[in-house]
């Protein structure tokens, strides 16, 4: 999935001492599969979690845990300091937390952090009461002042055998977020975005629906992106994954999706109507399962809610809606900008081979008030979510 799209940058991580220190081997290895040039650095008490040799074996590095080690080549935290892209804390516990809030210096970590100017990325993961605490916080709220950029911890079992806020994130999302930052694309920090995926199910009787071929995929990578960049997402979808770090709300019909939106647009700033809701449902449901006959069934349809019509314009709400066409692209994309009174359309043609509904790939054209913003190609659909994003914050940003 990362393919090489880190090649060449360099990227320090610094393991402190935690229980989730082992997971930071998984991250070690997703950044050099991306390409990445990678350096490990451990606190005295990480080294007891995990060996070096083994992040030196995964990094093709040999690993800094003791600042006081003779290098024969100068400060080996201030070679560091200057050699590294990004800084990425895996995991940061509440200690190290401090110490960077703090600027206290005592081991090669924290030593490397305050001599280093480069962004400085932190996974925190430590029982439920310390994350909380409100030292903990004021110290994590000091960081992002300085623009370090934090990646929530999830919830779930923590060490002590209970489940709470704590959890080192996934490192798939953990290097998604390194990524962001190295890109300089982690610009939806203090935003909150809501994101609709899948296709709706309009109930026939209690075990059929009238749906489509939607796969929720592209509303997925689209939120997935945008939590990487910083936002606070919400996603309200026909298909349910309980993605880390984003809040999920499943829906079924358009009726539903048109509830939960309502409820989640409140405050927000973005929404991207990525969800392909049903043109027509059917005009009655039965309430119990119909009968197999002999006989041609009549199934009578009415339009469907518009959804993205009902929401209407809200102020401070930038609104992006997604048209699945077969022919005159632009065109239908224009029309339906207009209709909806949006900020963007981003139409794709389906009906072609290996793209679209359903399928892992897509090519769309992002259009404004104002004309064409982008030709996106063919590619993977987390890539085209972070080519709409980059469209999005152009025109949010800059009236492109």
């Amino acid at each position: 999935m990362m393919q090489r799209r880190l090649q060449g940058r360099r990227v320090v991580v610094g393991i402190s001492g935690g229980i989730a220190a082992y997971k930071a081997i998984e991250v070690v290895r997703l950044l050099t599969e991306a390409g990445a040039e990678v350096q490990v650095m451990m606190t005295p008490e990480a080294t007891r979690f995990v060996a070096p040799l083994t992040l030196e074996a995964l990094s093709y590095h040999p690993v800094a845990a003791d600042w006081l080690a003779p290098q024969g080549a100068g400060e080996s935290h201030i070679t560091l300091a200057e050699w590294a892209d990004l800084i990425a804390i895996v995991p940061a516990t509440a200690n190290s937390l401090a110490k960077f809030a703090l600027g206290l210096a005592d081991e090669i970590v924290s030593g490397t952090v305050l001599a280093s100017r480069a962004p400085l990325l932190v996974a925190p993961a430590m029982n439920d009461l310390m994350y909380t605490h409100v030292k903990t916080q004021d110290h994590l709220k000091a960081l992002r002042a300085r623009h370090a950029a934090v990646v929530e911890p999830g919830t779930g079992r923590l060490a002590s055998g209970k489940s709470g806020v704590g959890r080192l994130a996934t490192p798939e999302r953990i290097v998604a977020a390194i990524e962001a930052v190295l890109q300089d694309r982690r610009n939806l920090e203090g935003l909150r975005v809501v994101v609709s995926a899948g296709g709706t199910r309009e109930p026939v009787d209690p075990v059929r629906y009238v749906g489509n071929f939607s796969s929720g995929k592209m509303g997925r990578a689209l939120a997935e992106t945008a939590a990487a960049r910083g936002a606070d997402v919400t996603l309200v979808t026909t298909v349910p994954t309980n993605p880390e770090g984003i809040n999920e709300v499943a829906v079924t019909s358009a009726t539903e999706m048109l509830a939960a939106l309502k409820t989640a647009c409140s405050g927000a700033d973005i929404l991207v109507m990525a969800a392909a809701v049903a043109d027509y449902a059917p005009d009655k449901v039965a309430a119990a399962k119909l009968r197999r006959t002999d006989q041609p069934m009549d199934l009578h349809l009415r339009p469907n809610v518009d959804v993205l019509k009902s929401l209407g314009p809200h102020r401070g709400l930038f609104r992006v809606g997604f048209a699945a066409e077969t022919e005159d692209l632009r065109a239908q994309a224009q029309q339906k900008l207009a209709e909806k009174q949006l900020d963007l359309m981003v139409a794709n043609q389906i009906g072609v081979d290996g793209q679209g509904l359903a399928s892992d790939f897509n090519a769309v054209t992002i259009v404004s008030p104002s004309g064409v913003v982008a030709e996106v190609p063919r590619l993977p659909k987390w890539e085209v979510a972070g080519q709409i994003w980059d469209a999005i914050d152009a025109v949010r940003n800059r009236g492109g």
